[in-house]
Protein backbone atom coordinates (compact mmCIF):
# COMPACT_ATOMS: atom_id res chain seq x y z
CA UNK A 1 0.00 0.00 0.00
CA UNK A 2 1.34 3.75 -1.14
CA UNK A 3 -0.59 6.56 0.87
CA UNK A 4 0.30 10.19 -0.02
CA UNK A 5 -1.09 12.45 2.69
CA UNK A 6 -1.70 16.10 1.97
CA UNK A 7 -1.52 18.57 5.12
CA UNK A 8 -3.49 21.56 3.36
CA UNK A 9 -3.27 24.40 6.54
CA UNK A 10 -6.59 26.67 7.47
CA UNK A 11 -9.07 25.16 5.40
CA UNK A 12 -12.53 24.63 6.76
CA UNK A 13 -16.10 23.80 5.34
CA UNK A 14 -18.43 26.54 5.04
CA UNK A 15 -21.68 27.06 3.23
CA UNK A 16 -21.16 29.23 -0.14
CA UNK A 17 -20.73 32.72 0.59
CA UNK A 18 -19.18 36.29 -1.02
CA UNK A 19 -16.22 35.77 1.39
CA UNK A 20 -15.73 31.81 0.60
CA UNK A 21 -12.92 31.48 -1.78
CA UNK A 22 -13.28 28.01 -1.66
CA UNK A 23 -15.69 27.42 -4.45
CA UNK A 24 -15.91 25.61 -7.85
CA UNK A 25 -14.83 28.75 -9.75
CA UNK A 26 -11.73 28.87 -7.96
CA UNK A 27 -10.61 25.42 -6.95
CA UNK A 28 -13.08 22.83 -9.00
CA UNK A 29 -10.59 19.89 -7.75
CA UNK A 30 -10.35 20.59 -4.50
CA UNK A 31 -14.17 21.27 -4.18
CA UNK A 32 -14.81 17.79 -6.54
CA UNK A 33 -12.77 15.70 -4.06
CA UNK A 34 -14.86 17.37 -0.64
CA UNK A 35 -17.92 16.82 -2.47
CA UNK A 36 -16.93 12.94 -3.65
CA UNK A 37 -14.37 11.82 -1.29
CA UNK A 38 -14.65 13.63 2.29
CA UNK A 39 -16.36 13.56 5.29
CA UNK A 40 -16.88 16.94 7.57
CA UNK A 41 -14.56 16.31 11.10
CA UNK A 42 -14.09 18.28 14.63
CA UNK A 43 -11.26 20.56 14.68
CA UNK A 44 -12.35 21.90 18.33
CA UNK A 45 -11.54 18.74 20.26
CA UNK A 46 -13.74 19.27 22.82
CA UNK A 47 -11.90 22.86 24.34
CA UNK A 48 -13.05 25.99 24.38
CA UNK A 49 -11.77 29.00 21.96
CA UNK A 50 -10.62 28.75 18.64
CA UNK A 51 -8.43 26.19 16.87
CA UNK A 52 -4.54 26.47 16.59
CA UNK A 53 -1.61 24.94 14.42
CA UNK A 54 0.36 23.74 17.42
CA UNK A 55 -2.63 21.56 19.11
CA UNK A 56 -3.97 20.77 15.87
CA UNK A 57 -1.44 19.39 14.05
CA UNK A 58 -0.24 17.63 17.16
CA UNK A 59 -3.42 15.89 17.49
CA UNK A 60 -3.55 15.20 13.66
CA UNK A 61 -0.09 13.28 13.54
CA UNK A 62 -0.27 11.49 16.82
CA UNK A 63 -3.90 10.46 17.78
CA UNK A 64 -3.58 12.52 21.05
CA UNK A 65 -6.20 14.81 22.12
CA UNK A 66 -3.09 17.99 22.30
CA UNK A 67 -5.74 20.53 22.88
CA UNK A 68 -7.72 18.53 25.44
CA UNK A 69 -3.69 17.70 27.27
CA UNK A 70 -2.26 21.00 27.26
CA UNK A 71 -5.47 22.48 28.62
CA UNK A 72 -5.69 25.16 25.92
CA UNK A 73 -5.55 25.76 22.47
CA UNK A 74 -2.10 26.30 21.38
CA UNK A 75 -0.49 28.30 18.60
CA UNK A 76 2.71 28.26 16.00
CA UNK A 77 5.24 26.40 17.53
CA UNK A 78 4.92 23.47 20.00
CA UNK A 79 6.31 24.14 23.50
CA UNK A 80 8.05 21.50 25.65
CA UNK A 81 5.51 19.45 26.66
CA UNK A 82 3.54 19.48 23.45
CA UNK A 83 7.01 18.55 21.78
CA UNK A 84 7.56 15.62 24.49
CA UNK A 85 3.94 13.92 22.89
CA UNK A 86 4.74 14.61 19.46
CA UNK A 87 7.93 13.31 19.94
CA UNK A 88 6.80 9.91 21.41
CA UNK A 89 3.54 8.99 19.53
CA UNK A 90 4.06 10.35 16.08
CA UNK A 91 2.79 8.73 13.16
CA UNK A 92 6.43 8.73 11.37
CA UNK A 93 7.37 6.58 14.54
CA UNK A 94 4.47 4.41 14.74
CA UNK A 95 5.09 3.68 10.99
CA UNK A 96 8.60 2.64 11.22
CA UNK A 97 7.72 0.58 14.24
CA UNK A 98 5.79 -1.21 11.65
CA UNK A 99 8.70 -1.58 9.39
CA UNK A 100 7.08 1.01 6.67
CA UNK A 101 8.95 3.22 4.80
CA UNK A 102 8.11 7.21 5.44
CA UNK A 103 8.64 10.16 3.74
CA UNK A 104 8.05 13.98 4.21
CA UNK A 105 8.61 15.37 1.04
CA UNK A 106 9.31 19.00 2.41
CA UNK A 107 12.02 20.67 1.59
CA UNK A 108 13.74 22.76 4.59
CA UNK A 109 16.47 24.99 3.58
CA UNK A 110 19.21 23.86 4.68
CA UNK A 111 21.85 21.68 4.32
CA UNK A 112 21.51 19.05 6.91
CA UNK A 113 19.26 17.26 9.53
CA UNK A 114 21.58 18.44 11.98
CA UNK A 115 21.17 22.01 10.95
CA UNK A 116 17.26 21.99 11.10
CA UNK A 117 17.90 20.15 15.08
CA UNK A 118 19.76 23.44 16.17
CA UNK A 119 16.94 25.42 15.35
CA UNK A 120 15.05 26.91 18.35
CA UNK A 121 11.69 27.39 17.21
CA UNK A 122 10.36 24.16 15.41
CA UNK A 123 6.86 23.13 13.98
CA UNK A 124 4.87 19.87 14.48
CA UNK A 125 5.91 18.34 11.02
CA UNK A 126 9.26 19.34 11.80
CA UNK A 127 9.50 17.94 15.28
CA UNK A 128 7.79 14.72 13.80
CA UNK A 129 10.03 14.55 11.09
CA UNK A 130 12.98 14.87 13.20
CA UNK A 131 12.30 11.44 14.64
CA UNK A 132 13.31 10.13 11.35
CA UNK A 133 15.74 12.36 10.26
CA UNK A 134 16.67 10.06 7.03
CA UNK A 135 13.27 11.95 5.68
CA UNK A 136 14.14 15.27 5.88
CA UNK A 137 14.76 17.23 2.17
CA UNK A 138 17.34 19.62 2.08
CA UNK A 139 18.39 22.12 -0.65
CA UNK A 140 20.26 20.21 -2.29
CA UNK A 141 17.37 17.51 -2.85
CA UNK A 142 15.14 20.29 -3.70
CA UNK A 143 17.41 21.43 -6.77
CA UNK A 144 17.95 18.06 -7.66
CA UNK A 145 13.97 17.62 -7.56
CA UNK A 146 14.44 15.27 -4.74
CA UNK A 147 11.71 17.27 -2.75
CA UNK A 148 8.57 20.10 -2.97
CA UNK A 149 8.70 23.39 -1.62
CA UNK A 150 5.86 24.39 0.61
CA UNK A 151 4.95 26.66 -1.92
CA UNK A 152 4.75 24.52 -4.84
CA UNK A 153 6.22 26.86 -7.57
CA UNK A 154 8.94 28.02 -5.29
CA UNK A 155 9.29 31.87 -6.50
CA UNK A 156 9.04 32.58 -2.24
CA UNK A 157 12.90 31.19 -2.04
CA UNK A 158 14.25 33.07 -5.49
CA UNK A 159 15.92 36.20 -3.46
CA UNK A 160 18.02 33.19 -1.86
CA UNK A 161 18.09 30.56 -4.33
CA UNK A 162 17.94 32.30 -7.88
CA UNK A 163 19.41 29.19 -9.31
CA UNK A 164 16.91 26.97 -7.96
CA UNK A 165 14.05 27.62 -11.08
CA UNK A 166 10.64 28.19 -10.79
CA UNK A 167 8.32 25.54 -11.63
CA UNK A 168 4.41 25.39 -12.23
CA UNK A 169 2.48 23.54 -9.80
CA UNK A 170 1.59 20.61 -12.10
CA UNK A 171 6.05 20.23 -12.04
CA UNK A 172 5.46 20.03 -8.24
CA UNK A 173 2.81 16.99 -8.45
CA UNK A 174 5.36 15.17 -10.41
CA UNK A 175 7.95 15.27 -7.95
CA UNK A 176 5.35 14.56 -5.33
CA UNK A 177 4.36 11.76 -7.53
CA UNK A 178 7.94 10.32 -7.72
CA UNK A 179 8.89 10.96 -3.94
CA UNK A 180 5.15 9.06 -2.59
CA UNK A 181 5.95 6.14 -5.40
CA UNK A 182 9.36 5.15 -2.85
CA UNK A 183 8.03 4.92 0.40
CA UNK A 184 5.19 3.47 2.01
CA UNK A 185 3.69 6.61 3.51
CA UNK A 186 4.40 10.59 2.41
CA UNK A 187 3.64 13.85 3.58
CA UNK A 188 3.40 17.12 1.88
CA UNK A 189 2.53 19.67 3.67
CA UNK A 190 0.86 23.15 2.26
CA UNK A 191 0.43 26.01 4.51
CA UNK A 192 -0.46 29.05 2.19
CA UNK A 193 -3.95 28.57 2.68
CA UNK A 194 -3.59 29.38 6.03
CA UNK A 195 -1.15 32.24 4.95
CA UNK A 196 -3.60 33.97 2.82
CA UNK A 197 -6.27 33.09 5.67
CA UNK A 198 -4.53 35.82 7.70
CA UNK A 199 -4.28 38.45 5.50
CA UNK A 200 -7.60 38.70 4.39
CA UNK A 201 -6.59 39.29 1.19
CA UNK A 202 -9.13 37.47 -1.26
CA UNK A 203 -7.37 37.49 -4.52
CA UNK A 204 -4.42 36.49 -2.89
CA UNK A 205 -6.44 33.63 -1.16
CA UNK A 206 -7.84 32.67 -4.87
CA UNK A 207 -4.58 32.89 -6.25
CA UNK A 208 -2.75 30.20 -3.68
CA UNK A 209 -6.05 28.13 -4.33
CA UNK A 210 -5.73 28.07 -8.17
CA UNK A 211 -2.29 26.76 -8.03
CA UNK A 212 -2.81 24.20 -5.06
CA UNK A 213 -5.63 22.85 -7.08
CA UNK A 214 -3.86 22.78 -10.11
CA UNK A 215 -1.10 20.56 -8.57
CA UNK A 216 -3.88 18.92 -6.67
CA UNK A 217 -5.70 18.00 -9.92
CA UNK A 218 -2.13 17.02 -11.70
CA UNK A 219 -1.31 14.83 -8.22
CA UNK A 220 -4.64 13.14 -8.21
CA UNK A 221 -4.66 11.83 -11.69
CA UNK A 222 -0.90 10.23 -11.45
CA UNK A 223 -1.98 8.58 -8.00
CA UNK A 224 -5.13 6.96 -9.31
CA UNK A 225 -3.14 5.87 -11.92
CA UNK A 226 -0.97 3.93 -9.29
CA UNK A 227 -3.35 2.82 -7.27
CA UNK A 228 -1.98 5.20 -4.86
CA UNK A 229 -4.35 6.11 -1.48
CA UNK A 230 -4.41 10.01 -1.20
CA UNK A 231 -5.30 11.42 2.06
CA UNK A 232 -6.36 14.88 3.01
CA UNK A 233 -7.29 17.31 5.52
CA UNK A 234 -6.64 20.54 7.39
CA UNK A 235 -5.57 21.48 11.32
CA UNK A 236 -8.27 24.01 11.42
CA UNK A 237 -11.12 26.66 9.78
CA UNK A 238 -9.55 29.77 7.88
CA UNK A 239 -9.39 30.90 4.42
CA UNK A 240 -13.10 29.69 4.15
CA UNK A 241 -14.04 33.00 5.68
CA UNK A 242 -11.05 35.70 4.48
CA UNK A 243 -13.14 38.48 5.95
CA UNK A 244 -11.78 37.61 9.06
CA UNK A 245 -7.80 37.26 9.82
CA UNK A 246 -8.48 34.99 12.31
CA UNK A 247 -9.01 31.12 12.52
CA UNK A 248 -12.62 29.24 12.67
CA UNK A 249 -14.30 26.63 14.57
CA UNK A 250 -15.65 25.31 10.99
CA UNK A 251 -15.31 21.53 10.56
CA UNK A 252 -12.31 20.12 8.29
CA UNK A 253 -12.89 18.06 5.25
CA UNK A 254 -10.88 14.89 5.87
CA UNK A 255 -10.67 13.88 2.28
CA UNK A 256 -9.65 10.06 1.31
CA UNK A 257 -9.18 9.03 -2.52
CA UNK A 258 -7.86 5.31 -3.64
CA UNK A 259 -7.84 1.52 -2.23
CA UNK A 260 -9.36 1.54 1.07
CA UNK A 261 -10.80 4.84 1.20
CA UNK A 262 -14.41 4.15 2.53
CA UNK A 263 -12.50 2.01 5.72
CA UNK A 264 -10.72 4.32 6.53
CA UNK A 265 -12.85 7.51 5.78
CA UNK A 266 -15.89 6.10 7.74
CA UNK A 267 -13.74 5.64 10.86
CA UNK A 268 -12.72 9.63 11.50
CA UNK A 269 -14.57 11.89 13.02
CA UNK A 270 -12.52 14.46 14.25
CA UNK A 271 -8.63 15.33 14.14
CA UNK A 272 -7.99 12.76 17.10
CA UNK A 273 -9.19 9.95 15.13
CA UNK A 274 -6.40 10.50 11.71
CA UNK A 275 -3.37 8.63 12.97
CA UNK A 276 -4.93 5.84 14.51
CA UNK A 277 -6.86 5.72 10.97
CA UNK A 278 -3.94 5.73 8.64
CA UNK A 279 -2.63 3.00 11.13
CA UNK A 280 -5.65 0.96 11.19
CA UNK A 281 -5.20 1.07 7.19
CA UNK A 282 -2.07 -0.41 7.26
CA UNK A 283 -2.13 -3.03 9.64
CA UNK A 284 -4.79 -4.50 7.77
CA UNK A 285 -4.19 -7.19 5.20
Amino acid sequence: MRMAFIFIDGVGLREAAADNPVNREVCPALCRMISKHSRPIDACLGVEGLPQSATGQGTMFTGVNCAAAMGRHCEGFPGPSLRKIIEDNNLFLQLRRRGKTVRFADAYLVDSAEELAARRYKSVTTVMALTAPETIATAEDLAADRAVMQDLTRETIQDRYPDIPVIAPQRAAEHLYSIARGADFTLFEFFQTDVAGHTADYARACKVLRAFDAFLAAFTRLAETAGMTIVMTSDHGNVETIAETGHTRNPVPFIVCGPREERIRESVSSLEDVTPAVLTAFDAP
